[in-house]
């Protein structure tokens, strides 16, 4: 956010702005389960709903990350471009194209998928709510199967699904819509 926006928030929509930064950086430069469950109540939880991964709870997000997102959360050339991001008053919702090559293990993402050095690009929203200034819950969604097709593991060309192409249209509008809708067309 430039400075004439982050100076149009409220106060407290800059602290949840910051609580949520903090939690990033948690979560991908310091990778501190410890800090990461400092931004968040007592009683959070955590949810991935397209493979439904997280944890309920101060110790089930605290074994979630432990065991499953922390060290494994993102491979090292991923690149987050933010589409949008709406402030309200107790919650965040960002809405980004994340890009990457599959190198490493993605329990949270891909469970029991080892990696197979293939290139995703998603389009994933992020809903974090806050309670008493702190994380109490997080809902990532994005298109489980345009990650499947990137990935090679799915069919594409039989079923009415996308792959990098959903994530690429959001990035450019001006790209072509009803592709799906023409292909079945021609089926």
């Amino acid at each position: 956010m430039n400075e004439q926006q982050t100076a149009a928030l409220s106060p407290q929509q800059q602290a949840m702005l910051e609580v949520f930064g903090a939690h990033m950086q948690a979560e991908l430069v310091t990778q501190s389960v410890d800090d990461a469950l400092a931004t968040m109540t007592d009683t959070p939880h955590v949810n991935h709903i397209p493979v439904m991964t997280g944890g309920v709870g101060r110790e089930g997000v605290r074994a979630f990350y432990t065991n499953h997102l922390i060290g494994q959360f993102l491979p090292p050339d991923t690149e987050t471009t933010t589409i949008s991001r709406t402030i309200g008053t107790d919650q965040i919702v960002e809405e980004s194209v994340a890009s990457f090559t599959h190198t490493m293990q993605m329990d949270w993402m891909l469970p029991g998928i080892p990696p197979t050095g293939k290139r995703i690009e998603i389009a994933v929203v992020v809903i974090i709510r806050f309670q008493d200034g702190k994380i109490a819950h997080e809902h990532i969604y994005w298109d489980q199967a345009s990650v499947l097709v990137q990935l090679g593991l799915i069919d594409a060309s039989s079923l009415p699904v996308a792959g990098a192409e959903s994530a690429r249209k959001l990035l450019d509008h001006l790209l072509p819509s009803n592709t799906l809708i023409e292909r079945a067309k021609l089926a």
